[in-house]
């Protein structure tokens, strides 16, 4: 399916009251703002600890009793899904199918523990994903007063009516907290029984996606940290020495080093009209929740009435919470307003991620790391 222009966007409605989403097309000319990193951050067992008895944290949701003490739900893909997250091979959405976005995250996940590369969820690969700790495929949480405050607005398809706005933040809560668990609405209601209230307070069953307390950065002057929280990424992530995005399987990978993949996440890349550009290229730098600058010359399909205009920060941005710069003028690596259409719709020749995927990944580069574009 070919992204609309930005004057032609689809939209679509949930069968609850709870959603309305617009798909949005993606540009790609943001300025690029770094933020300065120092301490230690804590280790993951601290972090959850922490953020699960921090009652002040917004973003750290108390886990809640099955009742009667019955044991989680069952759902090995979903549950695998959210084990290959957690060990940073994204299948994207977490939504419990099998797609190509969980086979290639399987393949990539094999490739790096040594696996036959076979992209199916067999006994050894479960053995190696899972360990002897499986992590639950879903929870029960307390949803924080603080994080279900909001505050939440209608997000207008025009980029000139989105450049009054003074943020293009969540449309819903319920928008928010898919997100906040690397899924989508329509899975919230799949897993929640009719009927299910959402607000400060209210359980809420959701994929098993921990906390991630607000990171302290040095001169955040964007609120980066209370991004990451949000989005349950941890700040600390292992380091890339170089990354590279393949247009034969969607996908981009890290590796270290030592050429070794610890990372990969699905992406969009590309059009007809806006070819991935294949090369070797470098990143030049970082910019967490960005400005976005839309300039209609960078845009075939713009309306020629469009004017050039700026847009403020947030998740529902163009280019979603964080701008990758490349050396290749005006394209990047970036985040979605739209996190269920990557992989199956096209761009405007940059690499979309998931919010939480672009989060996690602009805390494992850094300006030098080498790209490299291959089809």
């Amino acid at each position: 399916m070919r992204v609309s222009s930005p004057n032609h966007r689809e939209s679509f409605a949930l069968k609850t009251h709870l959603l309305a989403l617009t798909l949005l097309c993606t540009a790609c000319n943001v300025s690029v703002t770094d933020a300065n990193e120092s301490g230690r951050a804590p280790s993951d067992s601290e972090q959850q600890s922490a953020a699960a008895n921090q009652g002040g944290d917004p973003y750290a949701f108390t886990i809640v009793p099955e009742p009667g003490g019955a044991p989680a739900r069952a759902d090995s893909i979903l549950q695998a899904q959210v084990a290959l997250d957690r060990a940073g091979f994204s299948p994207g959405v977490l939504d419990g199918k099998e797609g190509m976005s969980f086979t290639a995250a399987l393949k990539g996940f094999q490739e790096a523990r040594g696996l036959p590369e076979t992209g199916k969820y067999d006994e050894a690969t479960a053995r190696a994903l899972l360990g002897d700790s499986p992590p639950p495929a879903t929870w029960l949480v307390t949803i924080p007063e603080g994080f279900a405050r909001g505050p939440y607005s209608n997000i207008p398809t025009e980029y000139a009516d989105q450049a009054k706005l003074p943020a293009l933040g969540y449309r819903n809560l319920i928008e928010k907290l898919a997100e906040r668990f690397h899924t989508k609405p329509e899975v919230l209601v799949a897993l929640n029984a009719p009927g299910t209230k959402l607000g400060p307070g209210a359980t809420v069953r959701v994929p098993a996606i921990g906390n991630q307390p607000v990171a302290r950065i040095e001169g955040d002057e964007r609120g980066w940290g209370s991004t990451l929280a949000s989005l349950a990424v941890a700040k600390d992530q292992p380091q890339a020495d170089h990354i590279v995005v393949d247009k034969s399987d969607g996908v981009l990978r890290v590796f270290d080093a030592q050429d070794k993949l610890i990372a990969q996440f699905p992406a969009t890349m590309g059009s007809q009209h806006d070819p991935l550009p294949l090369g070797t290229w470098e990143i030049k730098g970082i910019s967490r929740n960005p400005d976005f600058h839309y300039n209609p010359d960078l845009f075939w399909d713009a309306d020629a009435k469009d004017e050039k205009a700026v847009l403020k920060p947030g998740p529902n941005g163009p280019v979603g919470v964080v701008w990758i710069d490349l050396s290749k003028p005006h394209y990047g690596i970036h985040g979605t307003p739209e996190p269920q259409t990557i992989g199956r719709t096209e761009s405007h020749g940059c690499i979309r991620l998931t919010n939480w995927d672009a989060a996690r990944l602009a805390q494992m580069v850094k300006s030098g790391v080498k790209a490299v574009f291959q089809a």
